[in-house]
């Protein structure tokens, strides 16, 4: 199609008449070309919804077990995925399994791109496994029969993988996140590290006049609303309603952005918004049993972090329980799941870093500044840097000595020490944090607590007389066929319905699109018309987002005074003067176990050779500066690797590392006080242990202040005299300058 535009006389009237013809065509190009890419998403949408196994995952995989297949089936599924030609997998590197969310849309998110979790754990070595679902719940599933076939799907990846270097890290997206929790508290030794990616843990917490979601179900009189969803699905529950709850928190986006990013940059952002959009789309169904699971235990009851969800066979998930390092990643920008749902279980389950390191737990967290919910586990520039980061580092994670750090990430530059060391673009730290930090981000009053409690207790009782006086309605009424016409004529899916080739006006769409297409003509970036129409766009969606701040400001408002009553909070058996406290003591059996092993260490602070003495004199130097960086575990694996002696396995040195760090903690005196008992006659065998620590040590910079005063007192454990000791020290300061 060729558009011949009339040339008209030089002049400031002239050029702006120029300017708005070049608009109009360009505006009137990329409608249609708009809605054609609105016709190609229709299609996209019924064919992906079509496919048998429906994802949108980029990587080639390999079936290993059919949930389906297992005594209790699951709609559920672990494949392996098959590296692409130019990535090389060490077999005896650990697994990663990656666990996707089952939120409403279809699997395949963690490996949507190449630059994702699965594509950055495959890039540093590791063999990677997938955990995906089916858009159908096989009946009589749960939350529960689901935990068992995930521990299934583990033990396999484990059976497969008889020489890795330790048990398989697992990465759980979102709703998968506390999935993976509750499976790792029941079953600890399946698990090496744990990655847990926007995972609502603690969903109660939050600050005032930020992240209203949180508020939804007490507004909404409970979870009685979920079973009557539920009941009018015919005994299953439309994902699509979660994803249109992601949806209503962000309507400028949802409502105008989304679409209007597509037509102003239609030449560019098809594929891209497609892309999204096949997996956006996808939606899959619940079991009633199992969406009423996760409404009444983990968003309305909160009951994950304070230990009060029981298994069938009367078992308690206690979070901590789990044995393997825990990294939470969340985001200031997430208003779906903030940094204190993410966190603050952490909160619930110990009084103090002494508490953690008492149960063994070592927890990692790193709070981005920005980025939203879906770009924790969609953004490429995400997955580059942390997710990258997390992968090629997961072992200097499983060998922290237990407590709470916070992961940083400095980008790598030329002046970097010892950069050699460094595997990717940043350096990756492990910075000591108390519970104070975590507190500091701000959390629930006393108040909230009640108020939270409250609403609880109102979900309760309403959802009682739900069951017993509507339930038995709805249920005698309702059929599956019923059901299915109700499901297609959800708002999400029509929108993909009506705009798809079926529609009566796709075959001029698809031809007017192929003209255009032809002879495109964009209009210049300097339009006037063009830069009216961006100034327009902003100022709507400042209109949405102001629109959403007074509804959210509305319903905090309603949500405190309605459940901060008093009356009402006596009425429901709250009282309205309590201090609520959701944390849990540590157990007679806990503690009593704890005592054992206590005292076994202490007894055997005397035991051991050269290796646990210098492993000892590592911590207590590297104590002093409060962090430990990528760089070090680098120079630890180089001293490992070319040390001639027996060699120790990950585990074997993990268990070491845990003991030594304790050994400390309990006495550090009589530890240190112990060190020439476990040393070799041999000063060259002291020489060259001292001259490996000082590697480990110098790795990260200049060995200076209290770690080099505690350098000093090492040395004369080692039995080097005072004079040479000067010199060695003298020695490993003037070499990490030089570096």
């Amino acid at each position: 199609m060729s558009i011949d535009l009339p040339k008209l006389p030089d002049s400031p009237m002239s050029g702006l008449i120029a300017s708005a013809v070049e608009y109009l065509v360009d505006a009137g190009q990329r409608s249609v070309l708009f809605l054609d890419v609105m016709r190609r998403r229709g299609d996209q949408y019924k064919e992906h919804i079509a496919q048998t196994a429906p994802h949108v995952l980029q990587y080639a995989a390999e079936l290993i077990i059919d949930g389906r297949t297992l005594r209790e089936p699951v709609n559920y599924a672990l494949v392996r995925i098959i590296p692409p030609k130019d990535v090389q997998i060490n077999s005896e590197r650990r697994p990663f399994i990656v666990v996707d969310p089952r939120a409403g849309h279809g699997p395949g998110i963690g490996g949507f791109k190449a630059d994702s979790e699965i594509g950055v754990a495959m890039k540093a070595g590791h063999p990677c496994y997938f955990v995906g679902f089916l858009p159908e719940p096989m009946p009589g599933q749960t939350i529960e029969r689901i935990a068992r076939a995930e521990a299934i799907f583990i033990e396999k990846v484990i059976s497969l993988h008889p020489k890795a270097d330790g048990k398989p890290c697992v990465i759980g997206n979102c709703q998968a996140g506390w999935a993976v929790m509750i499976l790792a508290s029941l079953r600890p030794e399946l698990f090496g590290p744990l990655i847990i990616a926007g995972a609502p843990l603690a969903y109660w917490a939050g600050v005032h006049g930020r992240y209203p979601m949180r508020y939804s179900g007490g507004l909404l009189g409970g979870s009685w609303l979920t079973a009557l969803a539920s009941d009018l699905g015919a005994g299953k529950f439309d994902g699509a309603w979660l994803v249109q709850n992601f949806e209503n928190q962000n309507p400028s986006n949802t409502l105008w952005t989304k679409q209007y990013n597509v037509y102003s940059k239609v030449d560019t952002e098809a594929d891209r918004y497609l892309e999204f959009e096949r997996w956006w789309g996808g939606h899959v169904n619940l079991n009633a049993e199992e969406i009423q699971f996760i409404v009444d235990e983990l968003f309305i009851g909160n009951n994950l972090a304070a230990g009060e969800i029981e298994m069938s066979d009367g078992q308690r998930v206690d979070l901590r329980n789990i044995r393997s390092p825990i990294v939470v990643f969340c985001s200031e920008g997430d208003n779906i799941t903030p940094p204190q749902q993410a966190l603050d279980w952490i909160l619930d389950c110990y009084a103090d870093v002494d508490e953690i390191r008492a149960y063994g737990q070592t927890i990692v967290y790193t709070v981005h500044q920005s980025v939203g919910h879906l770009g924790i586990f969609v953004s490429g520039g995400v997955a580059k840097k942390e997710h990258a980061e997390l992968s090629s580092n997961i072992d200097l994670i499983d060998v922290l000595p237990p407590g709470l750090y916070e992961a940083t990430f400095e980008a790598r530059a030329d002046t970097t020490a010892s950069s050699d060391l460094v595997i990717g673009n940043w350096v990756m730290r492990c910075e000591a944090r108390t519970l104070d930090d975590i507190r500091a981000m701000g959390g629930n009053s006393a108040e909230d607590e009640r108020r939270f409690a409250a609403a609880k207790r109102v979900s309760e009782i309403n959802l009682a007389a739900y069951r017993k006086f509507v339930q038995p309605l709805i249920k005698g009424v309702m059929t599956p066929q019923v059901a299915d016409i109700m499901r297609n004529l959800h708002p999400l899916r029509l929108q993909y319905e009506l705009l798809s080739s079926q529609s009566p006006l796709s075959s001029a769409v698809k031809s007017g699109a192929e003209k255009v297409a032809e002879d495109r003509r964009p209009a210049s970036e300097n339009n006037p018309f063009l830069m009216l129409q961006e100034h327009i766009s902003r100022q709507i969606v400042h209109t949405l987002d102001s629109w959403r701040d007074a509804q959210e400001a509305l319903s905090e408002t309603l949500f405190l005074n309605l459940y901060g009553s008093p009356a009402l909070q006596a009425a429901l058996g709250i009282d309205p003067r309590s201090e609520p406290s959701r944390r849990r003591e540590m157990s007679m059996e806990h503690r009593a176990m704890l005592e054992k092993r206590i005292a076994e260490l202490k007894s055997r602070i005397g035991e051991g050779g050269i290796r646990e003495a210098a492993l000892r004199g590592l911590l207590y130097i590297g104590s002093a500066r409060g962090m430990i960086d990528e760089r070090s575990i680098e120079a630890l694996r180089r001293v490992r690797r070319d040390y001639s002696g027996p060699r120790l396995t990950l585990p074997e040195f993990k268990m070491l590392v845990r003991e030594q760090f304790f050994m400390l903690q309990l006495d550090q005196e009589g530890a240190l006080a112990a060190i020439p008992r476990l040393l070799p006659e041999d000063i060259g065998q002291r020489r060259a242990a001292l001259a490996a620590m000082r590697e480990v040590l110098s790795a990260v910079g200049e060995i200076s202040g209290e770690r080099a005063r505690r350098l000093q007192r090492v040395a004369a454990l080692f039995g080097i005299d005072v004079g040479e000791q000067g010199d060695v020290i003298a020695s490993f300061e003037s070499k990490a300058k030089a570096s």
